[in-house]
């Protein structure tokens, strides 16, 4: 055995020389925050690009206003890279986005020693929709202006995101009366707990209001959960009268809606991998030339149907004040009173048929038939001609790979808000990023 493996380890250790961190070495440092990252980084983009924004529509609720006393507003323009540079780096929560301000560089240098916590992000977030709606309707119409967007042909597809929204959560109507009737019962007691001096000076006054707001909150879901069974019952009579006397036909008659006791906008959708989760249906449009993201909305659709194409067209037209010519969309919203609704707009409808429900007739779904009108007819030429065949290539090389980025890399993550309004602000916020990561260069031009 030589002298080297002689040697403990202890001794090994005792004759090399290591650079050790010593944490209690007193260093003065001389830098600025400019220094935190590098000329080139991304969030530099995303600040310069904001500078290029009106953001005017977030700032006019401020109260600070010049001769009134008070503490100084965030900026708005900060908020608004904060949530951008976060979508862009996949984070889809207010409590994370805090924590990166504290210790990632790049948040640290968008913050440029302003203090910010998680309450404040996340109200800004989804407080300003109106405004957010408009500046994503700005910053298309800027597209289009210079000539980067054309809208002519446009590809649309929805997307399943997981809401928050416990699986347990899903109550029928007769638990959901009880439920309300208690939390409001519960409310009534706790009000005269509260006004009673010895028992509210026990709690304090934040806990109190604390309490009482909470107990409001719960009334309040409750009291949406229950106005939203009428639309379910409805919608499920008319699948059962779809389906006819049969079996499946009683079958949804006997089945009972139920509705979530923490998000009633919601409901418990199939996700891609086949599971059924509470969830909300984000519907999307491109550009297919550019592929830019031009339309954006969220519902609460199991599947995807006709009734969302035509909105969705209206509302590209109206962003960018353009006319879509072309859409192209999934066999899900494949319905005949849509295609001669378009066809009388001149607008070319790209949706492949439903499948044939017989051996028989299968394959042969698009060859025309007694009955079938203009309309149908030059649908059914145009999806079984080549040229539309490739042209409808165009909406899985275009949308689906989008709907793929920003669920894995623009903050489209499993939401961690609640309620419509407040998760179609996310999807704008996700839609913004994504439009300003491949467009800056125009944006700023």
């Amino acid at each position: 055995m030589s002298n080297v493996d002689s040697r403990t380890a202890a001794e090994v250790m005792a004759q090399v020389r290591l650079r050790k961190p010593d944490r209690q070495q007193v260093r003065m440092v001389m830098g600025c925050d400019d220094e935190l990252i590098g000329p080139n980084h991304p969030v530099r983009r995303i600040w310069d690009v904001t500078g290029h924004l009106d953001l005017s529509a977030f700032a006019a609720p401020i109260k600070a206003v010049l001769g009134n006393v008070g503490r100084d507003s965030t900026d708005p323009r900060l908020m608004v890279a904060l949530w951008l540079y976060a979508c862009i780096r996949n984070i889809g929560s207010a409590r994370e986005l805090d924590r990166r301000c504290k210790e990632s560089a790049p948040f640290r240098w968008l913050c440029g020693g302003v203090s910010l916590n998680y309450h404040t992000l996340s109200d800004f977030r989804t407080q300003f929709a109106d405004a957010l709606d408009e500046l994503f309707t700005r910053l298309v119409a800027t597209l289009v202006e210079r000539k980067v967007v054309k809208v002519k042909r446009i590809a649309q597809d929805g997307t399943r995101v997981r809401a928050s929204a416990g699986a347990a959560s899903y109550r029928r109507e007769e638990r959901l009366n009880q439920l309300l009737e208690q939390a409001r019962t519960h409310v009534a007691t706790l009000r005269q707990q509260l006004d009673d001096p010895a028992q509210s000076a026990a709690l304090g006054a934040r806990k109190a209001k604390a309490r009482a707001r909470a107990a409001r909150q719960r009334v309040e879901r409750l009291e949406q959960a229950v106005a939203q069974l009428p639309e379910l019952k409805r919608k499920q009579e008319e699948a059962a009268t779809k389906a006819g006397n049969g079996k499946v036909g009683q079958k949804r008659r006997e089945k009972q809606p139920r509705v979530s006791t923490t998000d009633p906008t919601t409901r418990v959708l199939k996700m891609p991998d086949g599971g059924f989760r509470p969830a909300v249906n984000v519907q999307l449009a491109t550009d297919t030339d550019s592929r830019a993201i031009v339309g954006v909305d969220v519902c609460n659709e199991g599947a995807d149907s006709a009734d969302l194409s035509e909105p969705m067209r209206r509302q590209v037209e109206e962003r960018t004040g353009q006319k879509v010519e072309e859409h192209l969309i999934d066999g899900g919203y494949c319905k005949h009173d849509d295609i001669r609704d378009a066809h009388g707009e001149a607008v070319a409808l790209y949706v492949p048929p439903k499948p044939a429900r017989t051996d028989a007739t299968r394959g042969k779904e698009l060859e025309p038939k007694p009955g079938d009108d203009a309309a149908i007819l030059d649908w059914k030429h145009r999806m079984a001609s080549d040229e539309g065949k490739t042209i409808y290539k165009q909406r899985a090389s275009t949308i689906e790979t989008v709907n793929a980025d920003l669920k894995t890399h623009r903050g489209l993550t499993p939401l961690t808000v609640r309620t419509l309004p407040k998760i179609k602000c996310v999807a704008l916020w996700c839609a913004l990023a994504y439009n300003i990561m491949h467009f800056a260069t125009a944006l700023m031009s």
